[in-house]
């Protein structure tokens, strides 16, 4: 039973390794405050995000909109609704490309042209896929936010009850990604609102990434 929960806990936790291979970047804030991070990417999207908004209003959260450039040129009415809610918003890429299969030149243009529609120093690299050589050229421009804790809700097939049970699991300065994404949407309605009350009632704050 141990092997297995560990097993069920490895897909939602970022391994320790990891981090080490990329020192420079967020993965997780210290603090002994009780605060979680939650961040949501892909957006905007015209349903799904005002949806997460309500839902975080609803509990007094605040939270991390890490916003795809051409989404934002898209629906600026919606990420205006991100601003107006006083949460937070990231630089997603424009296109929402994979570091990996590009130039550093191209993938920084990406970053750029997202940048003068997204007015923030945080950055998520998209499928957390980027080059050390990519990140070492915007780390003095942004701060680099990875994630510890993955709720796998652009999973279809996602096992509900144990995504929540591994979220559940979350400790003070965790940042949780979620998806404001069409292919989110339907495990996103079930998680989200669930871990909204469980840490509302255990006494947590949920803020924004700064």
């Amino acid at each position: 039973m141990k092997a297995y929960s560990a097993k069920i806990m490895f897909k939602y936790t970022i391994p320790r390794v990891l981090i080490s291979l990329f020192p420079s970047c967020t993965w997780k804030v210290k603090t002994w405050d009780k605060v979680i991070y939650l961040t949501f990417d892909d957006g905007p999207h015209p349903q799904i995000t005002p949806w997460v908004i309500q839902q975080l209003n609803d509990f007094q959260a605040k939270a991390t909109f890490f916003c795809v450039g051409d989404n934002v040129r898209k629906y600026p009415n919606v990420y205006q609704q991100i601003l107006e809610a006083k949460q937070g918003v990231g630089n997603h890429t424009m296109h929402h490309v994979k570091g990996w299969q590009l130039s550093d030149n191209q993938y920084l243009n990406e970053v750029n042209k997202a940048s003068s529609l997204i007015q923030s120093k945080l950055f998520r690299p998209p499928y957390g896929r980027i080059k050390l050589s990519q990140l070492k050229k915007l780390r003095g421009d942004y701060k680099i936010i990875m994630w510890s804790k993955l709720s796998r809700d652009y999973d279809a097939n996602l096992n509900i009850a144990e995504s929540i049970a591994a979220m559940k699991k979350i400790n003070s300065g965790d940042i949780v990604v979620f998806h404001d994404s069409e292919k989110a949407f339907p495990q996103l309605k079930q998680l989200l609102p669930a871990l909204l009350a469980h840490y509302s009632k255990l006494g947590f704050k949920m803020e924004v990434l700064t």
